[in-house]
């Protein structure tokens, strides 16, 4: 047995993704993203921390729906697929 430091490798990790659909207090207007941390974005949302964002613009604070990926691109593919849809079925989606 040699007395010298083990060589390891490390893969590449694989990140998750989640899209999501947020509404105001009224349920006016419905957002759709995709984020790689629901909970950070989400909280970003709610404190309304960039005024040029539209959530900011449309008061939208209120997450009504959401789904988990094991990886961003299956995330994002999903976000375009909801984003072409009518209103009626995210409605759908989040009753």
């Amino acid at each position: 047995m040699t007395g010298g430091p083990k060589q390891s490798y490390i893969l590449p990790m694989q990140k998750g993704g989640a899209v999501y659909i947020m509404t105001n207090k009224y349920n006016t207007v419905l957002y759709t993203g995709v984020t790689a941390n629901l909970w950070r974005r989400v909280f970003e949302h709610k404190e309304r921390l960039d005024p040029k964002c539209f959530t900011f613009k449309y008061n939208i604070d209120k997450l009504v729906y959401f789904e988990s990926f094991h990886s961003i691109e299956e995330a994002i593919a999903r976000e375009k697929q909801i984003k072409g849809g009518s209103r009626k079925k995210k409605e759908m989606l989040i009753n």
